[in-house]
């Protein structure tokens, strides 16, 4: 049976990698200046000046009438439907889903209507549906995909490291004395996502280039088989430094092939500029 993958635009994939999957993606909403945008419709570089300059984004989750509408017409055409969400320990959208699919169910008996939490984010959860993608294309069906999807998802590795604590600390992921005297130090977090899908605080290192350097041992110490991987580096506006913790992964690991991308508005809202992200497939999360 055919079947269509969709995901969120927290997963921080490029249109044209989207488009050459055949992956449907729901973009979240974020509100700056006084203005609601979709994800996607400001450049992330026009994003991040403004955070640069003091302003405040807001985000916003899927309601569940929303889901439905977009759910609704892949059933009606006779396809299933796999949604693999945005993590449920950092968004509600995972939750709304759920209820659309509650509702829709009943109406559409003969269709498989699957929603999965992903428990990733940002380039964490685009890798994870790259590999289903892939997955669907080779032949796989979607029963399992989905099983696939459950082993898989507990291995998705995703550390990261900010350049500005106050961001995290309007998000009450650090408090308020620790981010004046780590900015005032030079202190840098090591952060990752956790088995339950929550933003942990991990370790702090004092200086950027420590920092970086940091993810990449944390993949030499968990990554399973790095050579054989595909690997995902996402950032807020830094480009350089994401290039850089990709030739060290390629020196480090002989891995051939790496995607980076911009980390969208949605995530950026709360991790803010310069914030660098590395994802791959390892022991545990």
């Amino acid at each position: 049976m055919s079947y269509k993958i969709i995901t969120d635009s927290t997963a921080d994939l490029t249109v044209e990698m989207t488009d050459a999957l055949g992956v449907q993606v729901i973009p979240l909403r974020f509100t700056i200046d006084g203005k609601t945008y979709r994800d996607r419709e400001m450049p992330e570089k026009t994003f991040y000046a403004k955070l640069r300059e003091g302003k405040m984004s807001t985000t916003t989750q899927i309601n569940a009438d929303e889901f439905k509408e977009i759910f609704e017409p892949v059933l009606q055409s006779g396809e299933d439907v796999l949604y693999i969400a945005f993590s449920s320990g950092l968004s509600g959208t995972y939750q709304s889903a759920c209820i659309a699919r509650d509702d829709l169910a009943p109406l559409y008996p003969e269709r498989k209507l699957y929603v999965f939490d992903s428990l990733c984010a940002s380039m964490g959860e685009g890798l994870l549906v790259y590999l289903a993608a892939k997955l669907q294309k080779a032949g796989t069906d979607i029963d399992t995909l989905l099983q696939w999807l459950g082993s898989h998802a507990p291995q998705l590795a995703h550390w990261f490291t900010v350049d500005d604590l106050n961001h995290l600390k309007r998000g009450g992921r650090v408090s308020a004395a620790t981010a004046l005297v780590g900015t005032m130090l030079g202190i840098k977090p090591v952060l990752h996502v956790d088995d339950e899908g929550h933003l942990i605080p991990v370790s702090k290192v004092r200086g950027r280039r420590q920092s970086l350097d940091a993810l990449v041992q944390r993949m030499e110490a968990s990554a399973i088989t790095p050579k054989e991987q595909t690997v995902f580096i996402s950032h807020g506006d830094c480009e350089e430094d994401a290039k850089y913790i990709a030739e060290k992964v390629k020196a480090k690991f002989g891995v051939q092939h790496i995607e980076i991308n911009y980390i969208g508005p949605v995530i950026g809202a709360h991790s803010g500029p310069g914030t660098v992200a590395l994802f791959f497939l390892g022991t545990e999360r």
